[in-house]
């Protein structure tokens, strides 16, 4: 199964209704009031050791249902106390079961920057991400030509916000580096098939210049996970599943942040 492809043509579907429907003008006037974008960069930066995402996500495509129950802003609240850099926050709903709400009421209660982790697509959700008070999105190199990433990544700063660029391979990262990205995340999952391939971004790190902030992404399941990308060079992580299967996220991320329970 392909599960990209289905989720690329969802979107697509999605983001042609938004646009139809006449809300880009709220998206633009709601500008004006959102709350004021914070930078994720520099706060991985900015992080005294290792600094984690940690993901608000209740399923996934390929397994269906991963934490139903969970409550999007308690989550966030649970991260934040225990260590998190970032809040990562799925919106999508028919795969990940999200909502965009979720990203609205989490902006609300917590202090840190919140990466609406979604598949960006088409300029009218990049405002919607604005209006909803993301301070980061998502931008897949492997579903953006270079024009449109460029244009994409420039309409994203226009607003005030930052983008995490996605890469897979050597071919993605020249033309995330290309289009100006300063921010980049290498996915050890083939969004194809999503098998994970957990060599990629040590693989891919060495080819990022000075002053791009790596994050590496999936699969990542304890803290010895951590510590080998560590030893390549990276030290900011994104992690979800991990998190949210675990019955006690804050104990896990503080696992995983190498801070004693």
């Amino acid at each position: 199964m392909d599960f990209l492809a289905k989720i690329v043509a969802h979107t697509l579907k999605e983001s042609l209704e938004l646009f139809e429907s006449g809300k880009l003008a709220a998206f633009k006037a709601a500008l004006a009031t959102r709350p004021r974008p914070r930078s994720l960069k520099k706060a991985l930066e900015d992080a005294p050791g290792r600094a984690v995402i940690a993901e608000v996500k209740r399923a996934s495509p390929s397994k269906g249902e991963l934490a139903p129950g969970l409550d999007p802003v308690e989550l966030a609240r649970i991260y934040e106390r225990n260590g998190a850099a970032a809040i990562s926050v799925l919106t999508e709903r028919r795969y990940f079961h999200g909502s965009p709400e979720f990203l609205q009421e989490i902006k609300l209660e917590v202090n840190l920057p919140v990466l609406r982790k979604d598949f960006i697509l088409e300029p009218v959700q990049v405002y919607e991400s604005a209006a909803l008070g993301a301070d980061a999105l998502l931008l897949l190199t492997q579903v953006l030509d270079a024009g449109k990433l460029r244009a994409l990544l420039l309409l994203t700063r226009s607003l005030g916000l930052e983008a995490l660029v996605e890469v897979h391979t050597r071919e993605e990262m020249e033309t995330a580096l290309s289009a100006g990205a300063d921010l980049i995340g290498i996915n050890h999952r083939d969004l194809h098939t999503f098998e994970m391939h957990m060599d990629r971004a040590l693989e891919l790190a060495p080819l990022a210049p000075p002053g791009v902030t790596l994050v590496a992404a999936s699969g990542l399941k304890g803290p010895q996970d951590l510590a080998r990308l560590e030893a390549g060079g990276i030290r900011a992580f994104l992690i979800g599943e991990s998190l949210v299967t675990s019955g006690d996220p804050g104990a896990k991320l503080r696992e995983f942040l190498g801070v004693a329970p």
